[in-house]
């Protein structure tokens, strides 16, 4: 049962889980605070989110990664944004502590870069696209200013390499404090901190490293749901964010037009259609100029998002500027002055001409991509007597919504990170092991052997799977069907035992039929079976044709051996038993038993699918009478053209011939027939299987014994007569 753990990994009281990734939190809560409190640089907020990966999994360690940034936005909202980083860190510390890398001090420092990079560089870049770079009050600002006074670098990039610096030193510190904290913890301690939700008995380490990465013939099932799950999520990502994207540019643009709407409406309200013209020919000099120019100043000040505030008076000639208000780029115009009409204002000029209201325009100008408004200024008779205006470079709306998509997607990817490592945490307990388990059971399955058997089974049973669901379902039944299916097993094992002495018996009952005919013979049909279960037992031994002496030939020729003289069933009982010297014709009869043989068993093969031992048993009934040097009968086959299981029955069948009782002659001595059979080999047997025979002369005199005691005893009382063979 190496494929599973000890059974209380299965039922484990939370509570211990519970307080360490409290104290993780709590970490990650503290040492900020501390290094702020102590003017260290550092930020030190992935600590704990760290130390509940590496110890508790995926999921515990993106989840006290949420909490991280979630306790923190108390002080910071915008700490919500980049959540998606502590994910990230949570992802790879748990990849990096199931691969081993913090059981070693050098292989722990290798993850620095790696953890620097999604807080550096993904960080540096995502404050960039949250806020740009504002050279503000961060821990990294004072380091960016420096490199930016140096005048090297751009802003840009003197705020991310302050950003990868910083945060270099500061994962280094965090790696180090967790590869410390690791240390103090006790190793008995840790397994218990993984957080696991099996539904089944506990697999091993390496049982679950096989389960993530069985080899299927397509995508695995593991996958087939994680890349489901995922483009569920991006769909929905992708819909939302465009939704997002549109309301909020339709919701930015009324905003912005409002504000300029309102920018516009102010100035306008500030003018004094009468002075006008004063405007227009004295400039700063006339009566309240001064006064206007600095209310236009505070309505600009008052909306950051106005860049531009003016008032034109639109002519045939051009435009004569009234009120204009320098900016850091663009320097103002001189009051009284006449200045062509851009481009973009001329599809409105006869409408600017004739003092008519005019919708927002959103278009390129001179000074980049504008939304302008013009607000009339009317007199007493309600005639347009100039415009006052204001603009809101549309890069700054564009600049917005990217801040917004920016959010959004950070707020995303970290939800998503969370979704995904709980669903592959769900899947990979409820789905994937139990399946896993029963399939590495079911593959391991043996049915070769009762005791085997019962392990497979017991192996099955002890999964013990408890989904709940259609799983566990289908547990209980592939249990019960297995269950059944190893009773049927047993019950055609036994009736096969049972065919196969019934068929073993028929075998002796069919060879003691032919041997009974013949009166010369004794109990010759079983010594010669014993013989040649000898002969191949101790040629195994000896490694004696290794190549061809397998268990099931062994088992094939020792229960076919009974049969080596069935053909003479087919000669007549006269020549059977002729108690003298048979004539050269009556031989030529008596030799062709072994054809007969041939034919019988050729018959009997024909009436079953699967002739198994029949073959060796023709083999030897047909070749048992062959000689090594080709001299022998019926066909005269010489060394290994006879099969192996007729050499074997020759040297068999020809000992016991010699240390029988045959009417006509007293047993020759154990000696003597031993000593026949080896001037015999290498040219009447096979050189090698007569020198095993000899070998085990011991033990062939004991069957011998044996079976000539039965005789005595009167159990077989039958003659025999070599010289008939």
């Amino acid at each position: 049962m190496e494929e599973y753990i000890s059974e209380e990994r299965k039922h484990r009281f939370p509570l211990g889980q519970i307080v360490f990734f409290a104290c993780t939190a709590a970490i990650n809560f503290v040492l900020p605070r501390l290094a702020g409190h102590f003017g260290i640089p550092l930020y030190l907020d992935n600590v704990g989110t760290l130390l509940a990966a590496v110890l508790g999994g995926y999921l515990p360690g993106i989840l006290v990664g949420y909490l991280n940034n979630i306790i923190n936005m108390r002080g910071n909202p915008g700490n919500a944004y980049y959540v998606v980083l502590s994910t990230m860190i949570a992802a790879c510390g748990t990849y990096f502590g199931r691969k081993g890398y913090f059981k070693k001090f050098a292989k722990a420092l290798l993850t620095i870069p790696v953890f620097a990079f999604i807080g550096g560089v993904l960080g540096s870049i995502l404050t960039y696209l949250l806020y740009g770079y504002g050279m503000g009050e961060g821990i990294s600002a004072p380091f960016a200013r420096t490199l930016l006074e140096k005048g090297t670098l751009s802003v840009f990039w003197a705020q991310m390499t302050s950003d990868i610096a910083i945060d270099l030193i500061d994962k280094a510190i965090t790696v180090i404090l967790v590869f410390i904290i690791l240390k103090l913890i006790p190793e008995k301690v840790k397994p218990g901190l993984w957080v696991t939700e099996w539904r089944q008995k506990p697999l091993s380490v390496d049982a679950m490293r096989a389960a993530r990465k069985s080899v299927t013939r397509s995508f695995s099932l593991r996958s087939k749901i994680i890349t489901i799950i995922s483009l569920i999520m991006v769909c929905v990502a992708v819909v939302t964010t465009v939704i997002s994207y549109i309301l909020y540019q339709n919701f930015a643009m009324r905003q912005y037009t409002y504000s300029c709407t309102s920018a516009a409406k102010l100035s306008s309200d500030l003018i004094d259609p009468e002075m006008i013209e004063d405007y227009l020919s004295l400039g700063e000099s006339a009566p309240g100029y001064k006064q206007v120019e600095k209310k236009l100043e505070d309505i600009r000040s008052g909306n950051p998002d106005i860049e531009f505030i003016y008032v034109y008076k639109f002519t045939d000639e051009g435009v004569r500027v009234l009120f204009d208000l320098d900016t850091p780029e663009v320097k103002a115009e001189e009051p009284g002055s006449l200045i062509p009409i851009e481009e973009y204002l001329q599809p409105y000029k006869e409408d600017l001409l004739a003092g008519n209201p005019i919708e927002p325009i959103l278009d390129d100008t001179m000074y980049g991509p504008l939304l302008t408004v013009f607000e009339p200024v009317r007199d007493s008779s309600d005639k347009c007597v100039c415009y006052a205006a204001a603009d809101i470079r549309v890069e700054d709306i564009r600049m917005s919504s990217l801040n917004y998509m920016t959010k959004v997607f950070s707020l995303f990817m970290g939800f998503y990170i969370f979704i995904l490592a709980l669903c592959i945490w769900l899947v990979d307990y409820h789905l994937i092991y139990p399946i896993t388990a029963m399939t590495v059971s079911a593959r391991k399955f043996a049915y070769d052997s009762e005791e085997a058997r019962e392990i497979s089974v017991e192996r099955l049973q002890h999964l013990d799977i408890s989904t709940g669901d259609e799983i566990e379902n289908l547990y209980e039944s592939l249990s019960k069907t297995i269950a059944e299916t190893v009773g049927y097993l047993e019950d055609v094992e036994a009736k096969s035992e049972e065919i196969t002495r019934m068929q073993n018996g028929l075998i002796y009952v069919l060879a003691d039929m032919v041997e009974s005919r013949d009166k010369n013979t004794g109990d010759h049909v079983r010594k010669t079976a014993a013989y040649v279960r000898l002969i191949m037992d101790k040629m195994k031994e000896k490694g004696v044709y290794a190549d061809k002496l397998t268990d099931e030939f062994m088992e094939d020729v020792a229960n076919s051996a009974p049969l080596h003289d069935v053909g003479k069933i087919m000669v007549s009982d006269t020549i059977l038993n002729k108690p003298g010297k048979l004539t050269d014709e009556e031989f030529a009869i008596m030799k062709g038993h072994t054809t007969a043989g041939k034919k019988v068993i050729s018959s009997a093969m024909s009436l079953v699918a699967d002739s198994g031992y029949l073959q060796e048993a023709k083999n030897i009934a047909t070749y048992h009478h062959e000689r090594w040097d080709g001299k022998g009968y019926p066909s005269g086959k010489a060394g290994e053209e006879i099969p192996l299981s007729a050499r074997i029955m020759a040297i068999a069948d020809v000992f016991d011939a010699l240390v029988s009782r045959r009417s006509y002659k007293e047993p020759f001595s154990f000696e003597k027939a031993m000593d026949i059979i080896k001037e015999g080999a290498g040219t009447q047997f096979d050189p090698q299987i007569a020198e095993v025979f000899v070998e085990a002369g011991e033990e062939a005199r004991k069957i011998s014994e044996a079976h000539e005691e039965m005789l005595g005893q009167g159990i077989r009382n039958f003659t025999t007569d070599a010289g008939k063979e």
